[in-house]
């Protein structure tokens, strides 16, 4: 592991990319990286869906007190907040600008997180077991092989802790959407966000789950409203859809 030389923060890490990743994913993120703190950016969607994901997420694993990591952290939209309720999170990606990023708003903020450059994979060998809940949201659609993701998540989470995944689904309503409607047709995000191959559908992330023993706690999906502008949780999860699960203590 390399120490970043950064008159930002110390607590920035960067460790080689790992073999799961895209790299056009990447480039694609990194491009719009300076915009994710504008909350009427392309990343307004995440703004929005965030105080949602947060109260779900502590009403399960009770965050306060819990060390945390959040794989695909982005610019650190999630990770600042999951560290605002008292817990102690380490934000991991594989892109260099979108931590760079991460790291200034920490350090402009207040708001402590440790943030590294590093594959998830890569850091479950590294901390095998090591904290009480792992969160990976709106990561697996981009990722060649989603269950290594899951692999890595279960292996980083103590007996008993909480993984907290979201994604999109795959099927006609969620192209017409997610991609025509949230890139085309109402310019959510830019076009060429999503790939619907990459889709998942919740039998698909449940089985990815069971087979590297994580067992379902929850899930929900994630609606929004186009006249009222707003995002609500619920049980529809034709789309944007999120699943907790636990492993066996």
């Amino acid at each position: 592991m390399t120490q970043i030389s950064s008159p930002l923060h110390p607590t920035v890490e960067t460790t080689l990319i790992g073999k799961n990743a895209d790299a056009r994913e990447i480039d694609k993120f990194s491009e719009l990286a300076h915009r994710w703190w504008d909350p009427e950016s392309e990343f307004k969607p995440l703004h929005e869906l965030n105080p949602l994901r947060l109260g779900w997420i502590d009403g399960i694993a009770s965050l306060k007190g819990k060390d945390v990591v959040d794989i695909g952290c982005g610019g650190g939209i999630l990770a600042e907040s999951m560290a605002r309720t008292g817990a102690t999170v380490r934000g991991i990606d594989l892109s260099t600008k979108a931590l760079k990023v991460a790291d200034l708003h920490s350090l402009e903020s207040g708001v402590t997180v440790t943030y590294e450059e590093i594959a998830a994979e890569a850091l479950a060998a590294r901390m095998p077991a090591s904290v009480d809940v792992v969160t990976c949201m709106e990561m697996l659609e981009h990722v060649p092989d989603p269950q290594s993701v899951l692999r890595a998540c279960a292996t980083l989470v103590r007996p008993g802790g909480h993984v907290f995944c979201s994604t999109i689904n795959r099927n006609l309503k969620a192209y017409l959407l997610a991609v025509v409607g949230a890139e085309y047709v109402l310019k959510m995000l830019p076009r060429g966000t999503h790939d619907y191959d990459k889709f998942i559908t919740p039998s698909e992330l449940a089985r990815y789950a069971r087979n590297t023993g994580l067992e379902l706690v929850e899930m929900r999906g994630m609606t929004y409203n186009p006249l009222t502008q707003v995002y609500s949780l619920g049980r529809d999860t034709d789309v944007n859809y999120m699943m907790a699960f636990r492993r066996p203590a």
